[in-house]
């Protein structure tokens, strides 16, 4: 090809191409993703100061409600509206983990509850959990061996 016809071509597609817009993307995952975070920090305030919860309940009733939550959004299919708006910004946080259990489960529903839910349901959250299982156990032996040689 020669090189007039390729500046023609290059000019061509960035012509009809639509222009990227990862200013304002990278805004919305952000604010979403903090929007998402500073309501489990309301949370956990309202848990721990006002109701008098101890930190470490806290933290774990946290860790629920936020599961909870971003699968009931799920469910309702609100938190599909919210991925769309924010992109990465939504599966980021916890409830993100949440909507990846919750998603497959609903769309393979027809199919059973053994068939269809239960095997569907960790198609996408399931290398999550065993990878982040594997690294856990690999951070505990090196600890643990820290400890020792300590």
């Amino acid at each position: 090809m020669k090189s007039k016809d390729k500046n023609s071509y290059v000019r061509h597609a960035e012509d009809i191409l639509p222009k990227s817009k990862i200013a304002l993307n990278c805004l919305r995952a952000f604010l979403t993703g903090g929007l998402i975070c500073a309501i489990g920090q309301g949370i956990y305030t309202v848990l721990f100061n006002v109701l008098g919860v101890p930190e470490e309940s806290s933290r774990t009733l946290l860790t629920v409600i936020m599961i909870f939550l971003g699968g009931l959004f799920t469910a309702l299919g609100i938190y599909d509206d919210i991925g769309k708006f924010a992109g990465a910004g939504s599966i980021v946080p916890i409830t993100g983990f949440a909507n990846s259990v919750v998603s497959p489960a609903m769309e393979f529903r027809q199919e059973g509850y053994v068939f269809g839910v239960g095997a569907k349901m960790f198609t996408i959250a399931g290398p999550v959990i065993v990878y982040g299982t594997a690294a856990a156990v690999i951070y505990g032996v090196i600890y643990w061996v820290a400890t020792i040689i300590r």
